[in-house]
């Protein structure tokens, strides 16, 4: 694991306003994960982009198998034997899986007609090669998240890649599909595949990889051997200081009932749900994938319909809002997927922040652009969201701006409950620690706010009070001393059912 295949030297790329890599430099070699970590916005997705041949770096080389390589796109690379498995997979969901392995390389005659029967036989030798359960045949569009990145990952059989770079890999998968996800890896390791693994989750990041290379601000600031650093020492070179508070939690101080949630039903999803949050209180909903809390706090919002129950607002009994009066009565949604629920991404953080209040910001249906532009900047400010102006479409930021963009348009109008699910998936450790502060800021401000997240540390560290979801229902409701992992992972696990607060 000694031999170097592939070294970038004094990577420099801009864009407009911006250095993104500053004389970046990493070696990778054969048989090894590496792993790239550092906040959003530190330049790992534009460097990976680099040596994708997505994008053409300024200055410095690309060093690959001992020679000096241009990267002429992402089909060069690949055939060069680079690959970059994105996390928001590159896939074509009507294609076959045969068609999609080597898409962009079909084998075709003089003629230009597809060899069809070459294209099944090598695409079905990759397959097998990695063990997988499906056959090339098979519409892409029909598999889970797990077997499309399976997909993904037989490009690098099937092309025989030497550098195989996985960019938030488990982003969508369960533990199950990981752990099939880290057999793949390590297979790739055992045949001497080079490979970059960047994530945001460090505990996987001290079980696969070998070394570990930080960047900030597109700079880099060394390279660890994996075994022999910690959490700690990463984190405090991502973003220059410790966690020593990494999750802050906001005082105890509780007014009157907000929301009341009375057995609220909706079939297949979930059953007989009741719950209550109070101002200034941080309520917690933990569980597994698939058991149901973002569908029943999508139907509190109106963005489904209940079958049964009822909604207590303020004290009053209210009837099944649609997202539009929940809005207006002061309920707001941050949801799982910021990309695809969150935003407008060819918008600028100015329209996003403004678009659902569009009241707000305008007078006789004429927007009034300096109201738009002094919210932007104070919660751009407030925020600490990096960004190079008001108009700089969304899509074009880091994941943890993204995020405050969508936790702003919210907290312009004023919310009196706001619901969080999610709300670090995908973003870095500074940034999470930012967005935790703010959890704890807005309950000491009287804010009612539910936070779901799949991370028990996380659910445990900012809430108040914990409830525990599995198949649709609330098993346990835990407090205090009670509010520990023994008591969460023994609720959904095997549904002892606990009073509901």
């Amino acid at each position: 694991m000694n031999d170097i295949i592939l070294q970038l030297s004094g990577i420099t790329k801009t864009f407009p306003g911006v250095t993104a890599l500053d004389q970046v430099s990493l070696d990778v070699r054969a048989g090894e994960v590496h792993a790239l970590v550092g906040e959003n916005g530190a330049g790992k997705s534009t460097l990976m982009k680099v040596l994708a041949g997505l994008y053409k770096a300024e200055q410095g080389d690309i060093i690959y198998q001992g020679r000096t390589t241009d990267v002429a796109g992402p089909l060069d690379a690949r055939r060069k034997g680079i690959l970059l498995i994105h996390q928001e997979l590159s896939l074509a969901p009507e294609l076959s899986v045969a068609e999609n392995i080597y898409l962009g390389a079909w084998p075709t005659n003089r003629f230009g007609v597809l060899k069809k029967r070459e294209l099944r036989s090598k695409a079905q030798a990759a397959l097998q090669a990695l063990g997988c359960a499906f056959g090339p045949d098979v519409r892409v569009g029909t598999l889970s998240v797990a077997m499309q990145q399976m997909v993904e990952i037989a490009r690098a059989e099937a092309f025989s890649a030497s550098v195989v770079i996985f960019d938030e890999p488990t982003a969508s998968l369960t533990d199950t599909e990981k752990e099939q996800l880290f057999h793949t890896i390590r297979s790739l390791k055992a045949r001497g595949v080079g490979i970059i693994y960047i994530s945001h989750k460090m505990d996987e990041i001290f079980q696969i990889t070998d070394r570990i290379t930080v960047l900030r601000d597109g700079q880099v600031q060394g390279t660890l051997e994996t075994a022999q650093s910690d959490v700690n020492q990463v984190t405090r070179m991502m973003i220059g200081r410790t966690l020593d508070t990494y999750f802050v939690k906001a005082k105890a101080d509780f007014g009157a009932e907000v929301l009341r949630v009375e057995g609220l039903s909706k079939a297949g999803l979930f059953n007989d749900v009741s719950f209550s949050v109070r101002e200034g209180e941080v309520l917690g909903l933990y569980g597994l994938v698939g058991a149901g809390r973002s569908e029943a706090v999508e139907t509190v919002f109106g963005v489904r319909r209940a079958d049964s129950g009822q909604l207590v607002w303020k004290g009053g009994v209210i009837a099944p809002p649609t997202p539009r009066q929940a809005i207006d009565m002061g309920m707001a949604l941050v949801p799982e997927s910021r990309k695809e629920q969150g935003l407008v991404l060819m918008m600028g953080g100015r329209e996003n922040t403004s678009l659902p209040h569009l009241s707000l910001f305008s007078a006789l249906s004429v927007m009034n652009r300096a109201k738009e532009l002094a919210t932007f900047e104070k919660y751009r400010s407030a925020l600490s969201i990096k960004t190079t102006g008001p108009d700089q479409e969304v899509s074009q930021l880091s994941g943890g701006n993204q995020q405050k963009f969508v936790l702003a348009k919210w907290l312009c109008a004023g919310p009196k409950l706001i619901i969080l699910d999610e709300p670090t998936r995908g973003i870095d450790v500074g940034s999470k620690s930012a967005i935790h502060e703010l959890i704890a800021e807005l309950a000491e401000q009287g804010l009612a706010v539910i936070v779901i997240s799949s991370e028990m540390p996380e659910v445990l560290g900012v809430s108040h009070r914990v409830l525990a979801m599995s198949e649709g229902e609330i098993v346990g409701s835990f407090e205090g001393q009670e509010m520990n992992e023994e008591n969460l992972i023994d609720a959904v696990s095997y549904h002892r059912q606990s009073a509901v607060g």
